[in-house]
């Protein structure tokens, strides 16, 4: 039996940033990380191991709604999936707090404002290190001030298409990036940063950024190799009193005063199913029925535009972002919201070859050459009956089936004559399908009402006094930007409140108040 005052179940945007907010709360701070740190190595910056060999992803399969395997593209380290993101820490738009009209339906609003989480916003920029302008791009939301570092610079490629895309009326700016490019900073600008892990620990991800400075406390501790399988309750059902951990292959229980889980959207929903009891026969937390339901992934096409003409020689490519159709009204005969486009890292003929096996490698080198990448995304709507169950056999089974399409097919042909626009006769795209989840969220919604919501506006579980969630799995909705800073900035909300609590809490003690409060 190990004790600590609280257990983090997982070390990425949520839990790892959680873990830093409260390294210096004199609380026992046990943080439980499933799989080990990313080896720094050569292959790092490797194409073909990344995307031929897969080399860092789980090799875990889940299934579909028809019972069919596939590969999640899910990373199981410290720091979890920021240790390969693209770094991109765009805010929400003020618009996303609240309900909004789709092609495909209402995105129902959050159970905060803009302003409430503006600050945690201000502070997870300036842990993560982001690069940015404010005020250029025209969807921006209010901020209480200055980006905490200048934006990225472009490459002259990259400089010259977003003058092209200017004088089309259209306003590219800054991408919100968060890398170590400050003075003496380590970042080299290379082209092996979106997608692949960082090799010289300039990436702002939450291993470097959040996990390694947490730790350095002497009240924090973290065991990798470590997977939490279940969690127990009290005789009244109320309060999580453990965690039953698999650890190295031993099976390791922890008590625990607060639980937080931050495992990712599809995963920490899966442990709440599997922690049935008396109180929670049907997972705990669940008397809603909503834990692993609507769940959303965003929609996602990659664009290639290809000028055979001309060499793209973009070393750093993911510095601007188009948010023209983000709101509604861009289009006179389509008055709904479409979504953002952005850049991913600059395509390379290996990482082609991972999705179009049977092209030669030449003829990818020569499209890769000549082209500009872009990420096409559009905002998932939320629908119960996209959800994540637990198998029988303890698999994690997603059913989810795409919508809002009509916004992601017009985004995409907005996005296609804005390219042939700018000069690329050849235009490649593509749907992610399942098995790109890397914006998995929704599974364990935040509101006012328990009978419509799984956690509090604190992200606190209405059931559990004691138990938080701080991954993508509390978002309401998705918006069409990507989730990382929102789930820090929600994280460093949560340690606030959890400092308050505890603090208010240190004589008393937390479980001597729940049963206060019970009485």
């Amino acid at each position: 039996m190990h004790h600590a005052d609280i257990v983090i179940i997982g070390t990425g945007a949520g839990g790892g940033t959680l873990a830093w907010g409260l390294r210096n709360l004199g609380a026992r701070v046990l943080v439980l990380e499933r799989g080990d740190f990313l080896p720094r190595e050569p292959a790092n910056w490797s194409p073909e191991a990344l995307f031929v060999e897969n080399r860092y992803k789980t090799a875990e399969t889940w299934q579909n709604a028809d019972g069919g395997i596939f590969k999640p593209g899910v990373h199981y380290f410290v720091g979890g999936n920021t240790k390969v993101y693209g770094a991109a820490l765009p805010r929400l738009r003020e618009v996303d707090f609240g309900p909004i009209q789709h092609a495909g339906g209402v995105s129902p609003g959050w159970p905060i404002s803009y302003a409430e989480l503006e600050p945690w916003y201000a502070e997870a920029e300036r842990l993560y290190n982001v690069h940015g302008e404010a005020s250029v791009d025209p969807t921006d939301p209010p901020r209480s001030g200055p980006f905490p570092y200048p934006a990225m610079p472009s490459d002259p490629y990259m400089e010259e298409l977003a003058g092209k895309l200017q004088r089309q009326g259209l306003h590219p700016a800054p991408l919100p990036v968060g890398v170590d490019y400050r003075p003496g900073g380590r970042c080299i600008r290379c082209r092996t940063c979106d997608a692949f892990p960082c090799l010289v620990d300039a990436k702002g991800d939450a291993d470097v950024c959040a996990v390694r400075s947490a730790v350095a406390s002497p009240t924090v501790e973290l065991w990798t190799r470590a997977f939490a399988r279940r969690l127990f309750t009290d005789d009244f059902g109320r309060r999580v009193t453990g965690v039953e951990v698999d650890r190295d292959g031993d099976m390791v229980r922890v008590a625990a005063d607060v639980v937080v889980v931050a495992c990712g959207a599809a995963n920490s929903a899966a442990l709440l199913l599997r922690s049935i009891s008396d109180h929670h026969p049907n997972g705990l937390a669940n008397g809603s029925g909503l834990v692993g339901r609507n769940y959303m992934v965003h929609t996602n096409s990659v664009l290639l535009a290809v000028d055979p003409r001309k060499r793209n020689p973009t070393v750093f490519q993911k510095t601007i972002s188009i948010n023209d159709f983000y709101g509604a009204g861009a289009d006179a005969e389509f008055p709904y919201p479409m979504g953002n486009l952005q850049p991913v890292g600059k395509v390379q003929a290996a990482m082609l070859a991972g999705s179009v096996r049977r092209a030669p490698l030449r003829v990818l080198a020569a499209v890769a050459a000549h082209s500009t990448d872009w990420w096409v995304m559009s905002e998932d709507l939320p629908d119960p009956a996209n959800r994540v169950t637990v198998a029988p056999d303890g698999a994690i089974r997603v059913r989810w089936r795409p919508n809002n399409l009509a916004a992601h097919e017009k985004l995409m042909a907005r996005a296609k004559a804005m390219l042939r626009r700018a000069g690329y006769p050849l235009l490649l795209d593509r749907r992610m399908g399942i098995e790109t989840n890397s914006h998995q969220c929704g599974t364990l919604r935040f509101g006012r009402d328990p009978e419509t919501s799984v956690l509090d506006p604190y992200c606190k579980a209405h059931e559990v006094d004691n138990l938080y969630a701080v991954d993508a799995g509390f978002f309401p909705s998705s918006a069409a930007v990507n989730p990382a800073l929102t789930i820090a900035a929600q994280a460093l909300r949560v340690a606030s409140h959890i400092g308050d609590r505890y603090s208010a809490d240190r004589e008393l003690g937390w479980e001597d108040r729940a049963l206060a409060a019970r009485r």
